[in-house]
């Protein structure tokens, strides 16, 4: 394809693109401008450049001992590290040397790789990865994160009626989407990390598994309650896959949630979503996946008296202020002391 304009894209960055092939050189990179008669000429620019071979410019000579970015990057991945986002990454600071990538590069990086989305998301996918990439080669540096960098903290969670009726609608129609909710309620762990799960991490006879954390933490063990053994062993009767539960993640996935929410409320919904369909209005329309697990920390806070110490320890939890979030559980609790308090009817008055 030689190379043109493309337009932009609704709900994306205003500017055009410039993409396709000149001479062999392979172009996708945005104009900035979102003026189509500047960008027209840039791409005449950026054409005669690949002509002249000033284009794509020449790789910067780095001493094999200053360490770039590129090469911790491939170090970082070759330990067995998280590998989302990093090619984008590596893409953009390439041999950059370390040493220059500063406060001020990973702000710019993360503001033109990412212009249009919240700073939730231009910190997982810029300054989370580059730190850790960093950090695993050595380099120390005290990284600001984007004010509102953690996003909207939620902890919205289910009440044992909620949670009970829409995994028994779950069960109505899909037994094994029934135990994957079940597990999640009292696991804790993330959607992510429990589809990935394989017999191999069961222990049905010790009543444990196994589970793979998706941020970066650590490994470990998770005690399984008695219905879930039971549940598991089951299902594993009938299991002719490696994995424990058949599903992934994605659009199906989240429209059996859906389903069993309104069955739940006894509200019809199609067995699969049609092109355009919407859900109705309703009251569990804020329950996703993750509430199952906020619901297992409030749980956990409110029934089985943890605080964030213990929340943290069950390693779901990489640190305690994350774990906080779910003192509200046990404001019940602390607001009961109030009847402890003097009452004004037996006060002497004159």
């Amino acid at each position: 394809m030689p190379l043109k304009l493309v337009p932009p894209r609704q709900g994306q960055s205003p500017n055009w693109r410039i993409r396709g092939t000149h001479l062999g050189v392979y172009v996708d990179q945005s104009s900035g401008t979102d003026r189509r008669s500047v960008a027209r000429e840039q791409l005449a620019e950026l054409r005669g450049k690949i002509e002249r071979r000033e284009y794509p410019p020449a790789a910067p000579i780095v001493s094999p001992d200053r360490p770039t970015f590129l090469s911790a990057a491939l170090a970082y991945l070759e330990a067995g590290r998280r590998r989302r986002y990093v090619a984008n990454l590596i893409k953009h600071f390439g041999e950059t040397p370390l040493p220059e990538i500063d406060q001020a590069a990973i702000d710019a990086a993360a503001v033109k790789l990412h212009p249009n989305v919240t700073p939730g998301a231009r910190n997982a996918a810029v300054y989370t990865p580059v730190s850790a990439i960093l950090r695993n080669s050595g380099v120390d540096l005290k990284l600001r994160r984007p004010k509102g960098a953690k996003g909207r903290v939620v902890t919205d969670w289910l009440v044992l009626d909620d949670a009970a009726a829409v995994i028994r609608a779950a069960e109505s129609f899909d037994s094994e989407l029934a135990l994957l909710l079940t597990f999640l309620l009292y696991t804790g762990v993330r959607l992510g990390e429990a589809v990935r799960m394989t017999w191999e991490d069961i222990e049905l006879e010790d009543a444990t598994a196994w589970v793979r954390r998706s941020k970066g933490g650590p490994a470990g063990m998770l005690r399984l309650r008695g219905e879930i053994s039971e549940g598991l062993a089951a299902h594993k009767s009938k299991a002719t896959r490696r994995r424990v539960f058949r599903f992934h993640q994605g659009g199906h996935l989240k429209h059996l949630l859906t389903r069993a929410k309104l069955s739940a409320l006894g509200l019809p919904c199609p067995r699969r979503r049609p092109k355009g369909w919407k859900a109705p209005v309703n009251r569990l329309a804020w329950v996703n996946f993750h509430t199952f697990r906020h619901t297992w920390a409030t749980w956990m806070r409110r029934y089985g008296g943890l605080d964030e110490i213990g929340l943290k320890a069950t390693g779901n939890w990489n640190d305690e202020r994350s774990a906080r979030r779910y003192a509200h559980a046990v404001a019940r609790e602390e607001w009961s002391k109030v009847d402890l308090l003097p009452s004004i009817r037996t006060a002497k008055i004159g």
